[in-house]
């Protein structure tokens, strides 16, 4: 009784931030539509066309400038923090609906030599200039792990391994925001740069640049927005999704090469290491299982002529554009107004400038490498 008294207090005290969440994101919408018409009005854009503005795009600066130039009363965070964790992996969930099973685990299997050779440059380029620049072992190895992997989840997992500062963990967690929002605003423009004729590569590019989840599905859905092409948030949700996996690995390897030259916690012997079920993402679970929804769903619909013996293929076909759509517009959307109003600049202040140059090299290592290999091999990846 007391646990469901509970339950129903904590989602009270959410409904606040999730409220706001979601007026920002629908603020943005419409903002990004009215510069659309105010550009077409202006006859700066041709009659008809798209907003060169994301919805998702403005969100985030909404969301920013609410943050730090009104500020927000202590009641809207439980919501937003629950809209950053919550919204952004139902949303990633129900974007399995888009893709079947062979599909997903067949672009996920193509993107991994990428994958692996932008984390191994995440890590080695960060460590390498950590030393050359004098800085803190243990916070050059959250930057690392940060940049290479998955944000600020694989930070949080690395700190208590390598039993972190609090300043430490603040520097990284600075860097990886700082960094992942400026790519995360201003990579699909770059993409498009480069790979305008060709989604694959740039949700590649957009999958492995990008530093945290929620900064990779803003990404994705601001460049499917601007040019129309919603093939990249697929993309780059199963690249990501697959580069998350590699968190597995990863830990224990920094770990080591963090212990091997006679560092030892505060108590003298090494660290014990997260068992690994508690490191895997378990979003990425449902995401594949609505992916195998979406492909038994098929294969019922064209076989028997009703999906699951229910529903006729158009109402299949309606059922999982639906939800799929519902994802991608307002479930990652609410998540990515959410991540505008919890970036606070403030938090940045009296950080010192240097561990800011290894963010820098490190995001833009990875960039550099993801760009250099998509041009070079990106035709071979077939789907």
């Amino acid at each position: 009784m007391v646990s469901n008294r509970n339950k129903i207090n904590r989602m009270a005290g959410a409904l606040p931030g999730l409220l706001l969440s979601a007026a920002v994101m629908l603020a943005g919408i419409y903002a990004a539509k009215l510069i659309g018409l105010l550009l077409t009005s202006a006859e700066i854009l041709p009659q008809g066309s798209a907003s060169p503005i994301s919805g998702i795009f403005t969100a985030i600066l909404i969301g920013i400038l609410i943050r730090n130039l009104i500020g927000l009363p202590l009641f809207f965070e439980a919501g937003i923090d629950f809209a950053l964790k919550y919204a952004l992996r139902a949303g990633i969930i129900l974007l399995g609906l888009r893709l079947s099973l062979i599909e997903a685990l067949k672009l996920g299997a193509w993107g991994v030599p990428l994958i692996i050779a932008c984390i191994s440059t995440g890590l080695f380029v960060t460590l390498y200039f950590t030393r050359k620049l004098n800085q803190s072992n243990r916070l050059g190895t959250l930057i690392a792990t940060g940049t290479g992997i998955c944000g600020v989840t694989a930070i949080m997992a690395t700190a208590p391994v390598i039993k972190a500062r609090e300043n430490e963990i603040s520097y990284a967690v600075a860097n990886i925001t700082i960094f992942g929002l400026v790519g995360m605003l201003f990579y699909p423009y770059l993409a498009h740069f480069f790979f305008a004729d060709d989604p694959v590569k740039a949700g590649l590019f957009l999958g492995t640049a990008i530093h945290d989840t929620a900064q990779v599905a803003g990404a994705a859905l601001i460049y499917a927005q601007v040019f129309n092409a919603n093939e990249v948030i697929d993309v780059a949700t199963i690249t990501k999704l697959t580069r998350n996996v590699f968190i597995i690995a990863v830990i224990p390897l920094v770990s080591y090469l963090f212990f091997r030259n006679g560092r030892k916690n505060e108590g003298g012997a090494a660290a014990e290491l997260p068992k690994w079920y508690k490191l895997f993402p378990l979003f990425i679970l449902g995401f594949l299982l609505l992916s195998l929804l979406r492909s038994i769903g098929d294969a019922t619909a064209s076989g028997s002529g009703e999906a699951f013996g229910l529903l006729s293929p158009p109402n299949w076909q309606e059922f999982y554009n639906f939800w799929s759509s519902f994802g991608s517009t307002y479930m990652l959307g609410i998540a990515m107004a959410a991540v505008g109003l919890s970036t606070n600049l403030k938090a940045f202040k009296g950080m010192g400038i240097t561990p800011f140059y290894i963010g820098l090299i490190a995001a833009v290592s990875v960039g550099s490498i993801s760009l250099l290999l998509i041009s070079l091999f990106g035709d071979l990846v077939a789907v």
